[in-house]
């Protein structure tokens, strides 16, 4: 090579000279590589690389992993600037990922009144009190958190509980999962809600059966009847939920979310794509995002059915434009088991009801036919095993329309999975995206048992049985509806016990899945249907330095004490976005 070469252009054809040498002389091979600007060493890395599970510390190079081997291997990496990091044998990960998520209404619920503390009805009262007292006035007060389990015996909540705190101004609070809403009278009153009024279609107002009175509780699109009386966020509102949930995650190591739906207005606008593009330009963007359109604001409407994906693809293009992933088209197929609107095969127990399905499957199939042949991923809400089974076979007749692509599609929460449709995840190449800390027995499981009856039991978020059958596991928290801890999740995944329960028997033991399997489902399997598994997801050479440090081995202590470990660090592109360097530097 001509001495007179530039040092970075000989730095790179030095390397593909020594590989297409066919006798490497010794001097060649042991030529040092450019220095590393961070080195991770004693430490116990999980790469998650299946061809080299394990390793001892990581090199890091521009914020990307540019080796990972032993220290010894890796000591030549290390120049006069590499900041070396002894990490005390402490275990370090690919950072974390979340197939389900929603930004805005999360960070936007605990920015508002958020009920999501509360452990009892009691608590929600003193929470509501204390949120009218802080906003005098006459307007609407609105949060955002309360769980429908916590309101015995059908999970229905009353509009006499809010009454007592305040009559004279409407008080409206969404539940954790936003699929219903607790009103008072006065909200009730203001929006012409009584016994007369016609349950909406794809939505039911709660009544008392023999009165036919509202209750309080509104599901569904029935939510739609009040939407004018909650006031909407500012545009800086919705910027400040996201960028508060970007510290949110990276304080539980996760760096790369799948935000689960964000509304689409019908010329393919959209508020929320702007909100993360100028949190981006901001600075404080510090996960990787992938987008599903038309969620919460815009659900799939039957009456548009086909008519809303041009303005879903001029939205996606537009992401493109601003640079931000928005590839996948959110369907709700249907709603959820314990309000009876999940879509099952059989009807629930003590009544004939069945539930449904808020897209016709003529639609359903057209629809999921146009988004693949568009080359875009669906993802479908299905909670009943009515709604998956047609969410599969939607994929099915796509495929055989169009050929099998690399689309990446997806099925959330799956509650319920027949057993006969169970290896179809597997057959069909979908991805499960399970919400793992929803599979134990807790106040909510038991409402959802008491409807479906003890023999659906049995199919209950069937985790392990896809898995054997082929299948791909993506989990994610749903968050705010679940915390997002994937400690947490990882543990119940191995447990099927709520964490920090004691004398709880696990729900469905054989659904267990290993911990390598769980460390996959919440890492390189939220990076595959985020499609980035090519640059995060393990730790290996080439990809982005996305890492975890945690204060304990997972692999070396009982699994109930899993949700126990912390996040010590989190980096997000080499750079530290929770947690510092100097903090675990050993003395």
């Amino acid at each position: 090579m001509p001495a007179n070469f530039p040092t970075p252009v000989r730095a790179c054809v030095r390397p593909i000279l020594c590989a297409l040498a066919l006798a490497a002389t010794p001097a060649c091979l042991a030529s040092p590589p450019p220095a590393a600007d961070l080195l991770l060493g004693n430490a116990r890395v999980y790469t998650v690389d299946p061809a080299r599970p394990w390793a001892q510390a990581v090199a890091v190079r521009d914020g990307r992993i540019v080796a990972v081997g032993s220290d010894a291997e890796l000591a030549r990496w290390k120049g006069a600037a590499t900041r070396v990091v002894d990490l005390g044998g402490r275990l370090l990960l690919p950072a974390f990922g979340d197939a389900h998520v929603h930004p805005v209404f999360g960070g936007l619920s605990h920015s508002r009144c958020s009920l999501h503390e509360g452990e009892s009805v009691q608590d929600y009262v003193r929470l509501i009190a204390a949120c009218v007292a802080a906003a005098p006035g006459t307007g609407t007060v609105y949060g955002v958190g309360w769980r429908d389990g916590l309101f015995p015996p059908d999970g229905v909540p009353r509009k006499e509980v809010l009454d007592a705190i305040s009559d004279q101004r409407a008080l409206i609070f969404a539940s954790t999962g936003g699929h219903s809403l607790w009103l008072n009278s006065r909200a009730l009153q203001v929006a012409g809600i009584d016994r007369r009024t016609p349950d909406p279609a794809n939505g039911h107002i709660d009544r008392d059966p023999a009165s036919g009175e509202p209750l309080g509780g509104l599901q569904e699109a029935a939510m739609e009847l009040v939407q004018a009386q909650i006031p909407p966020p500012s545009e800086r509102e919705v910027e400040d939920s996201i960028a508060w949930a970007a510290r949110h995650f990276n304080r539980l190591g996760i760096t790369h979310w799948h935000d689960a739906g964000i509304e689409v207005k019908a010329d393919g606008s959209s508020p929320t794509l702007e909100a993360y593009r100028a949190v981006r330009d901001r600075g404080e963007l510090s996960v990787r995002v992938s987008i599903a359109l038309g969620g919460y604001g815009m659900q799939w409407q039957d009456a548009r059915a086909l008519e809303q994906l041009p303005a879903l693809f001029r939205a996606s293009a537009h992401a493109r434009e601003l640079g931000l992933a928005a590839d996948a088209v959110k369907l709700y197929l249907d709603g959820v088991i314990v309000q009876r609107t999940a879509a099952m095969l059989e009807p629930y127990e003590g009544g004939g009801e069945r539930g449904q399905t808020q897209i016709p499957e003529a639609v359903l199939r057209q629809a999921v036919e146009r988004i693949d042949a568009h080359g875009m991923q669906v993802h479908v809400h299905a909670i009943g095993d009515r709604a998956v089974r047609q969410a599969l076979d939607a994929f099915a007749a796509a495929a055989a329309r169009n050929g099998v692509g690399d689309r990446r599609h997806m099925i959330s929460h799956l509650n319920v999975i027949d057993p006969a449709d169970q290896p179809r995840f597997g057959e069909l190449g979908v991805a499960a995206v399970f919400q793992p800390l929803w599979a134990c027995e807790e106040p909510y499981m038991r409402l959802t048992i008491q409807r479906i009856g003890p023999r659906r039991k049995a199919h209950v978020y069937p985790a392990n049985s896809v898995l054997q059958a082929g299948g791909r596991l993506a989990y994610g928290s749903d968050w705010p509806v679940a915390s997002a801890d994937p400690l947490e999740g990882i543990e119940v995944a191995l447990t099927r016990v709520a964490p920090g329960v004691d004398g709880t028997a696990p729900l469905l033991p054989e659904q267990r899945v290993g911990l390598a399997e769980a460390i996959k489902a919440y890492t390189l399997d939220v990076a595959y249907v985020n499609r980035i598994d090519g640059i995060a997801g393990s730790v290996e050479v080439g990809k982005s330095a996305d890492l975890v440090v945690l204060d304990r081995d997972l692999f070396a202590i009982p699994v109930r004490e899993i949700s126990k470990a912390k996040v010590l660090l989190t980096l997000f592109q080499g750079r530290p976005v929770h947690g510092a360097l100097d903090a675990l530097e050993r003395e």
